[in-house]
């Protein structure tokens, strides 16, 4: 909170005031609550309300995954803005993978607005476990979670280096993971948050956990952006971890008008270094991370781009 309280009071010093139409309300369809990007989204939500002089006001609604978040965009009207990999989009309109059978027009209409933190996958080993490689995790007891997008990376990466069969899977919450690690319940756990991650922040401050390097082979195996997380960012952590990424970016759809996309743009990126300075996570996010939106940005952002120069595609 201390967090917020500081981010309020710079936007409001600084006077980073975006204009938009007096009472607009956005719907921010985020994350679990007990998530990262939940607590992103809140960090949003009030940059927005100081960025407008209180003329924006964003309700942010926990959602339980990026799928959801999706296809809540056939019945969402209006100032809908949620958060997804750009890769969902494209799945959708495809109606492909997870969205088999579920194609609606109304994916054909989702714009992106701008990009958040990435989705970084956590590999949490207990000190007590001495696990500090992949191979070392056969025969322990490992938490993954279900449903979720860090649940479904575990899966997949366990299977990919050999340990689907080698591992015990905790029947454990994820928002459990910190008291379950603690307490021997478990030996590690998997979260893809955005570093730096709160679970993880804890349980590298009060139970001395570590987080697993990939090997450049492993990166590459996984078929998913080579991540650094800096030496100094979880207690204990004296060097580099490599790790894996996946984009994250808000979108809307074009019933939001240009006039309040261009400001919820503007005002994202102009207080993003006032966000960073309360979380670090904030520091990651760059204009070079548009190449990531695979899919149309919303006609209201790109005037914003444009005003600053940034490269676009040419789909976008």
């Amino acid at each position: 909170m201390k967090a917020l309280k500081f981010v309020i009071s710079a936007l409001a010093l600084l006077g980073l005031v975006g204009i938009a139409a007096a009472d607009t309300k956005i719907t921010y369809k985020s994350a679990k609550s007990t998530s990262s990007y939940y607590q992103m989204a809140v960090e949003i939500a009030e940059a927005m309300k100081q960025g407008s002089g209180g003329a924006v006001i964003v309700t942010v609604e926990e959602s339980q995954g990026s799928v959801q978040n999706v296809m809540e965009v056939i019945g969402r009207t209006n100032n809908y803005v949620f958060t997804t990999p750009p890769v969902l989009i494209k799945l959708a309109r495809g109606g492909k993978a997870m969205f088999d059978g579920k194609s609606n027009p109304r994916f054909d209409e989702i714009r992106a607005l701008f990009p958040i933190p990435s989705l970084t996958m956590h590999f949490v080993m207990s000190k007590s476990s001495g696990v500090t490689s992949f191979e070392e995790m056969a025969g322990k007891t490992i938490l993954i979670g279900k449903g979720s997008f860090g649940a479904r990376e575990g899966a997949k990466y366990l299977k990919l280096f050999g340990l689907e069969n080698e591992v015990k899977l905790a029947e454990v919450e994820l928002s459990n993971a910190v008291p379950a690690l603690k307490n021997g319940q478990i030996d590690g756990f998997v979260t893809a948050g955005s570093f730096p991650a709160p679970n993880v922040i804890e349980a590298a401050a009060s139970a001395g956990a570590s987080v697993i390097s990939l090997s450049d082979d492993q990166v590459k195996a996984s078929k998913r952006t080579r991540l650094i997380i800096p030496a100094g960012t979880y207690a204990g952590q004296m060097e580099d971890i490599v790790t894996t990424s996946l984009p994250v970016v808000a979108f809307t759809t074009s019933d939001m008008d240009d006039e309040t996309a261009y400001m919820l743009t503007k005002t994202y990126w102009e207080n993003k270094k006032v966000l960073g300075a309360a979380a670090k996570w904030w520091d990651g996010v760059s204009l070079q991370m548009l190449e990531n939106i695979l899919t149309d940005i919303h006609p209201g952002a790109k005037k914003y781009y444009d005003e600053v120069g940034a490269q676009l595609a040419a789909h976008h």
